[in-house]
């Protein structure tokens, strides 16, 4: 009996090895102490920082998603997609509220978007220090960790997965129309004391539709531009298997999408993704293993050239007819057909360019005549690691070495091609309308010079080494050890300093009959952005497990199967937030300094001081505690993890000009010598909340789980100095929305006078704009008024974010539905669709304007053609709410029984069909699902399958 638990914990301890026949490959990863020793082979584990881990024996601030077993009834391309909804601590954006996170990709710091769903086994989100101390300074914020797949002993298997579907625009934005712009847009002018631009038989004849080349009314959001819906399509082939020496797996995908726009070259704009994936594992001999993984992605994209959806956004209705139909030119005149004639671009053999001396060019002509630019994107990853059992030396120790070398590229190309646009004159000829005359602006010009845009390329290396040792002492303590040395480089294009990160880390673990746990993870960290004598600190941590389902008190229990409660406190020393080299140093600048004359009007620059210097500059810690509690109830019915934890982010950098002299700092020439030093500080305090409810009802198998995470921020030392308390940024959170503070409308002119109030935004305020409060009393309004208005941004995410996922099957169908909520986080309605001034196009917000007959419903300030500050400024006005909750996917899936496919060489069939973005439900429904200036938001409608054979 003694031998074969011995065996199991080498199992463990080698998992790839031949020995163990079968067991999950961990070349680059050693588990810590099993909880059942003759079975360890077969119990789940979970990917951590250099190892992985018996999912029981898991202590904190840990997820993970099998993703592997995901996409049996769920679909998606992206490899994060909705994993909010999946695991508790991941908020869609941040891990515990962080602002960052490093993705690592079998150890290695790749894209999470470079990795598809179907190449990935599962995913690991490492949200406490604890779980990332042993990755370093880089690591400090989180991690997660993307698992490949990899070959298992046995036949070749082959797999494949085809889908196809459409994207249906969910809303476009709303703009007015030729007619309503002109008449909105005269009653600005008049507002600011100018005459109207637009005579009434001008605004009659863009509404009318009499002849929308002479009177354009343009729309690019309607189906004179756009289709319907437009296609994604991808295939993905995986082969797989092999011998207890050698096994390996391979991943062949192609992905497509097409584009909404169809007018010109845009008709034709698509991305195509290809890819090419292979892990190999080699048993070099009893003690040796080794293993290969390969990754090339090519991604090819054409798109003409120009800025559609811009346009789309800013282009007035009036303001140009795209074409010009040749059919209205007068048949007499020579010198316009000659000009027809001549060009080369004659669209679909009836229409001429449009343009005037104004706009020389048009999107729309752009999109027929500029060209076309091709997006070109190569990457290729490799990496190699060895697992040597050192156990002839001293039995459970064992030493391993990775090394990966990842490159990738990118770069644009086209021809830089310019068109000729016409400017009609029109005139009306016995009652009808014609063309007596073309104006030519440019020329039709194709130089044939290849242009190279946009270069860019990275080079990743990253290296480590461990020295592991397992025992276990009197079959009851549980004794582990990891001395790690590891770095990684990134160099990137256009960037002279390398991103680097180098450590050693130490990790022990220890547990007594799998009841009481003790870890202590420790990283000697080094970071050449902080000066000499401060580039080395040691971060360390310290977790405390206790299973009390295994005291006597619970043993009994009918009730509890299990229960873990863990504590950890760690302190991490980051670079993270050192956002350059030589921050510690005394920096001037010439080339971009003042200009200053001397000796009869001679100029010269002037030497300008940036920064002075601070050889005391150091790390950025985070100190944090943390709590988690684990466990499940009647047999498995409910399981159930939750964490709740607290960190400080301290030393922060910051230019303190509060600490220092004010003739440290001019303003003209603008010049400092403040040094940057570690100062502000901030907290992150939250919980995050796994429940998983499994349960059979006749023949139905529900299973339902809940995730949620919610957390608060707050400043808690900032460099300020305010005249007024209530500027204080300190106490506030960090994401907290600042602004002014509204009280309606000034409803006349009288009333301004009466008020005393001037605006440093606007020189002159008038009747309809917005009256706010004066906060110090010095009837002044600037930022000087600005007020905590009690809201946040969720800049790392939502406050609180709650995820859903249910799954039914019942016999041979699976449905599978995904939803996520978002609360607690606030934004502006800003941007040129709702701060509408100037010359900009007008949205439908504008119809609530206020004018003297709706000054008690006015739902927008006054109409203004001057470029208004007053108005369209951070305030309350403008704040809404983007509390939400969205049904993301829904999917039905069947398997074909495996009676049916006994005797073929088909092994398995699955079909399906999902939709994803399906539904958004909010108070605030249409400002959430509308985008302006970019592609819309849409839903999704998909259908696939997958065979193995």
């Amino acid at each position: 009996m003694k031998s074969i638990r011995i065996k199991s914990v080498l199992c463990v301890a080698l998992a790839a090895s031949s020995l163990c026949a079968g067991a999950q490959n961990v070349l680059s990863d050693f588990p810590v102490a099993d909880s059942d020793s003759l079975n360890l082979a077969s119990e789940e584990t979970v990917q951590v920082a250099y190892r992985k881990v018996n999912k029981n024996d898991l202590l904190g601030g840990v997820s993970s998603v099998n993703v592997e077993e995901l996409l049996k009834k769920n679909n998606f391309t992206y490899s994060l997609d909705n994993m909010q909804s999946m695991v508790n601590g991941w908020n869609g954006n941040s891990l515990w509220g962080m602002d960052s996170y490093l993705v690592l990709v079998d150890g290695v710091p790749r894209d999470a978007n470079n990795v598809m769903p179907s190449e990935i086994k599962d995913i690991t989100f490492l949200k406490g220090a604890s779980a990332v101390v042993l990755y370093g300074s880089r690591a400090a914020k989180g991690v997660i960790y993307i698992t490949t797949k990899r070959g298992q002993v046995g036949d070749t298997r082959v797999d494949v997965r085809a889908n196809t579907g459409f994207h249906v625009p969910i809303s476009y934005p709303k703009y007015l129309g030729a007619a309503e712009y002109m008449t909105l847009y005269n009653e600005a002018r008049v507002n600011d004391g100018m005459d109207p631009l637009y005579s009434a038989t001008d605004i009659y004849n863009h509404g009318s539709g009499i002849n929308p080349y002479r009177y354009p009314d343009v729309n690019l959001y309607s189906d004179e531009y756009l289709k319907k819906s437009y296609n994604e399509s991808d295939v993905t082939a995986e082969i797989s298997g092999g011998s207890e020496k050698a096994r390996f797996y391979t991943n062949v995908n192609l992905y497509n999408i097409g584009s909404l726009v169809k007018v010109g070259e845009a008709q034709k704009d698509r991305t195509t993704r290809f890819s090419v994936r292979g892990n190999i594992d080699v048993d070099l001999g009893k003690y040796v293993k080794t293993y290969v993984n390969a990754n090339a992605t090519f991604y090819d994209g054409r798109g003409a050239r120009g800025s559609f959806w811009n346009a789309a956004a800013t282009l007035r209705p009036n303001r140009i007819s795209p074409l010009i139909p040749i059919d209205y030119v007068m048949q007499n005149n020579t010198d316009a057909w000659n000009l027809i004639n001549n060009s080369s671009h004659l669209i679909d053999g009836k229409y001429l360019l449009g343009g005037t001396q104004v706009d020389q060019t048009n999107e729309i002509a752009n999109l027929y005549a500029a060209g076309v630019n091709t997006y070109t994107s190569r990457q290729y990853q490799f990496d190699m690691g060895v697992d040597i059992d050192l156990s002839m030396v001293l039995k459970g120790l064992s030493f391993q070495t990775r090394y990966a070398i990842d490159y990738a590229t990118t770069y644009n190309r086209y021809y830089n091609d310019t068109y000729a646009t016409y400017e009609p004159q029109w005139a009306n000829v016995n009652g009808v309308d014609q063309i007596v005359g073309l104006t030519k602006y440019g020329d039709d010009v194709h130089d044939g010079i290849q242009n190279i845009n946009d270069s860019w390329n990275r080079q990743t290396m990253a290296f480590s080494a461990q020295l592991n040792y397992q025992t276990k002492v009197a079959d009851a303590h549980n004794i582990s050890a990891m001395l790690i040395a590891a770095g990684y480089q990134q160099g990137e294009s256009a960037v002279y300093h390398k991103t680097s990160n180098v450590n050693l880390g130490l990790q022990v673990d220890y547990d007594y009959l799998n009841k009481y746990y003790l870890s202590f993870g420790g990283a000697l960290v080094h970071s050449a952005r902080l000066p000499e004598g401060k580039r080395n600190a040691f971060s360390p941590s310290l977790t405390l497990g206790w299973r009390l389902s295994k005291e006597s008190f619970f043993e009994d229990s009918s009730i509890l199967d299990d229960l873990m409660l863990t504590a950890s406190g760690s302190i991490l020393n980051t670079d993270l937030g050192i956002d350059s080299y030589y921050m510690y140093q005394t920096t001037y600048d010439q080339v971009n300094g003042a200009w200053w004359g001397w000796a009869d009007g001679n100029q010269s620059h002037a030497t300008e001081a940036r920064r002075g210097s601070n050889t005391d500059l150091s790390f950025i810690q985070r100190k944090e505690i943390s709590v988690g509690l684990r466990g499940s109830l009647w047999k498995k019915l409910l399981r159930f993890d939750a964490s709740f934890f607290k960190n400080s982010l301290e030393g922060m950098l910051v230019q303190p000009s509060n600490s220092f002299p004010n003739y440290f700092v001019s303003y003209w020439p603008e010049s400092t010598l403040l040094p940057y030093v570690n100062y502000n500080n901030s907290t992150r305090t939250g919980f995050d909340l796994a429940l998983n409810f499994n349960k059979k009802v006749q023949d139905v198998d529900i299973n339902l789980g809940v995730n949620a995470m919610y957390y608060t921020n707050e400043n808690t030392k900032v460099d300020e100095l305010y005249e007024d308390q209530y500027r204080y940024r300190k106490g506030t959170p960090t994401d907290g929305i600042w602004g002014l503070q509204t009280d309606g409308f000034y409803t006349s002119e009288e009333e301004i006078l009466n008020s005393g109030i001037t605006s440093s935004y606007n020189g002159e305020l008038k009747p309809g704009d917005l009256k706010y409060i004066d906060q110090n009393g010095d009837n002044i309004i600037d930022e000087k008024d600005e007020v905590y208005l009690g809201e946040r941004y969720g800049w790392q995410g939502s406050p609180l974010t709650l995820g859903l996922n249910l799954t039914l099957k019942w016999k041979n169908f699976t449905l599978f539905a995904q939803g996520t909520g978002y609360f607690g986080g606030s934004a502006f309605a800003s941007g040129d669709y709702y701060w509408v001034f100037g010359d900009k196009k007008y949205s439908e917000v504008v119809r609530g304007r206020w004018t003297p007959e709706t000054s008690a419903t006015a739902t927008y300030p006054r109409l203004t053609t001057q470029t208004d500050n007053h108005n369209y400024r951070n305030s309350d006005f403008w704040l809404y709410s983007t509390n939400q909750f969205k049904l993301s996917r829904l999917q039905l899936t069947y398997d074909l029984p495996q009676q049916w496919l006994r005797g073929s060489f088909v092994h398995s069939l699955s079909v399906y069909a999902y939709a994803s973005n399906l539904l958004t439900i909010s108070k605030e429904r249409e400002k959430l699902e509308l985008n302006t200036g970019t592609t819309p938001q849409s839903r999704y409608y998909n259908i696939g399958f997958k065979i193995g054979f």
